[in-house]
């Protein structure tokens, strides 16, 4: 049986047991800092070794009871089994699929081994991170899940088509997802940040507004995930912009999007 969850100043529930994949960098490293504490247990997945240490190092320095582990999250049967024991040993009240990976193509289309790579880690690695543990949440009538989608899910973009496909279905499913389990009393959010600051976006190099760091998207999310937010967008302005073009004609839109850089 898993620990009570913490309840916060407002009566809000506060995990006690999370897991976080893509925990070795960006908004996955600041989200596992930032719910470090004593009393937490800390799982945390990453594929870069050196740098998911690190962040163990620190999440441990800060009380919390940390298990990590270097895992692709396409490799389904390795994660499987990693994913189950944990659960068996301290259940999960909340499950954070945050590794995602991005590519560029500049003007043109991108490759199809980025095209095959994004999906996989972005899609894939989704259903790999909570497929496992669905039916134990079940059985337990209990738990949250947070799906890390983005605003560029919203519209198809130029030069990041399978970036922005890959999501615009986890957007689409994890919305499709709170329906489905919550009267089942389990939640689920999905998070659509703008632009923050990550090794992905240290690639770009065009303007990117209202660049956000991670630890203030961190600070979002955490407070959001607290209150059952169905959709966690963010930085505001950008949400609205994106909100309106998907709403506008695609022929005008087109016109619009077609005069701005493309990923690279």
């Amino acid at each position: 049986m898993g620990l009570p969850n913490r309840v916060g100043l407002r009566g809000e529930l506060s995990p006690r047991s999370l897991l976080i994949t893509g925990a070795s960098s960006g908004i996955g490293e600041a989200l596992a800092l930032l719910y470090a504490a004593p009393g937490v247990t800390l799982r945390l997945i990453g594929r870069d070794a050196a740098r998911l240490e690190t962040v163990a190092q620190q999440a441990q320095a800060l009380g919390a009871r940390i298990d990590s582990q270097t895992v692709d999250v396409t490799d389904a049967p390795a994660l499987n089994a990693c994913l189950l024991a944990w659960d068996a040993v301290i259940p999960f009240d909340l499950i954070i699929a945050n590794a995602g990976i991005s590519a560029g193509s500049g003007d043109g289309l991108e490759s199809e081994a980025d095209l095959r790579r994004i999906t996989d880690v972005n899609v894939l690695g989704v259903i790999n991170t909570i497929a496992p543990l669905l039916p134990r949440l079940q059985q337990r009538r209990r738990g949250q899940i947070a799906l890390m989608a983005s605003l560029a899910g919203y519209r198809g973009l130029g030069g990041a088509a399978a970036y922005c496909a890959s999501k615009a279905w986890v957007k689409v499913y994890g919305e499709a997802l709170r329906l489905t389990l919550a009267p089942q009393g389990i939640r689920v959010s999905v998070i659509c940040p703008g632009f923050v600051e990550s090794r992905i976006t240290a690639r770009n190099r065009f303007p990117m507004p209202f660049l956000m760091s991670a630890a203030r998207a961190a600070a979002i999310i955490q407070r959001d995930l607290t209150r059952n937010r169905a959709r966690i967008t963010f930085p505001w302005p950008m949400a609205a912009m994106v909100s309106v073009l998907a709403a506008l004609p695609v022929a005008l839109t087109d016109r619009l999007l077609s005069r701005l850089p493309k990923k690279t």
